[in-house]
């Protein structure tokens, strides 16, 4: 099945343009769990809770802040955040080619292939043929969802592909991590760590050998439960019913019988008290 692209774009560098597609190149086949209530088996739902005034918020009832201090936030509103995002364009701008091995595979976020859009097959192809005789990859900038992307594109087998980067600020040292103590190692245990080395050495790298077995583990049992019949069937969710206290005393109001106006009348003679009335019939009387 071929594969649907995502977005469209544009490499431009110089006066050159050259439109483009771009496709997920790799996603997470990991199982997942959803959180269920022990008690019924139903789905909870994830809420927002204020613990100062001890209530749940609504989506709607919530700003951005950034805390630029302890317990101190600068607020944003949709507006402002808005006017802070690059034109939705989707272009690919190269602002320079560099030598492949210059670049740290460590600022690697995201991996996309990158396909010729209609009229570009021409200097796409010519594109990927001239890195890869120069050994060379583009670096540029990529206006997409608002944001600017650093990105890298290479050749990729008879095409492109494109990684979108991780920006040096947000890439940690390697010199942050504890530094190991200086040792001294003889000859023999260099040899034999080289020994060990080139035993369980091999030629390329194959992806395929490799299988996620937690996952394995995993959907054979959802298969060995279904199987036996082991499963919880979530309860459907009662709709939520909003209830307007003033409007329901309005219809409460509404619908009390009206009393009779109260009418002047002749004394009467005094009559014994009347009997106890039962409690049931009391409650009654009230219903």
């Amino acid at each position: 099945m071929a594969a649907r692209a995502f977005a469209s774009g544009t490499i431009s560098f110089g006066l050159v343009s050259i439109p483009v597609k771009l496709y997920t190149a790799a996603s997470s086949e990991q199982v997942s769990f959803n959180m269920l209530h022990k008690k019924c088996s139903g789905r909870v739902k994830m809420q927002y809770f204020c613990p100062t005034d001890n209530e749940v918020v609504e989506r709607s009832d919530t700003v951005k802040g950034y805390e630029h201090a302890r317990g101190q936030y600068v607020l944003f509103t949709e507006e402002d955040l808005k006017a802070f995002e690059a034109e939705r364009s989707n272009a690919i701008e190269i602002t320079e080619f560099v030598p492949l091995p210059s670049v740290d595979f460590v600022h690697v976020e995201k991996s996309y292939y990158l396909g010729p859009d209609k009229g570009g097959d021409k200097a796409y192809t010519l594109l990927s043929e001239a890195m890869g005789k120069k050994d060379r990859v583009a670096v540029g900038r990529w206006a997409a969802r608002g944001k600017e992307q650093l990105v890298l594109i290479r050749p990729y087998q008879e095409g492109l592909i494109l990684h979108q980067l991780f920006y040096a600020n947000e890439v940690r040292a390697f010199e942050e991590v504890e530094a190991p103590a200086k040792l001294n190692f003889t000859d023999k245990e260099r040899e034999l760590a080289e020994k060990l080395i080139e035993q369980l050495s091999s030629e390329k790298f194959e992806a395929e050998k490799y299988r996620d077995t937690y996952s394995d583990k995993v959907l054979e049992a959802v298969e060995q439960k279904v199987a036996g019949q082991e499963i919880k069937v979530a309860p459907e969710a009662p709709k939520a019913q909003i209830i307007d206290l003033f409007d329901a005393l309005k219809k409460s109001l509404a619908s009390a019988p009206t009393p009779p106006p109260s009418v002047a009348k002749p004394p009467k003679k005094a009559e014994p008290a009347p009997e106890a009335v039962p409690e049931k019939k009391k409650r009654g009387a009230k219903g």
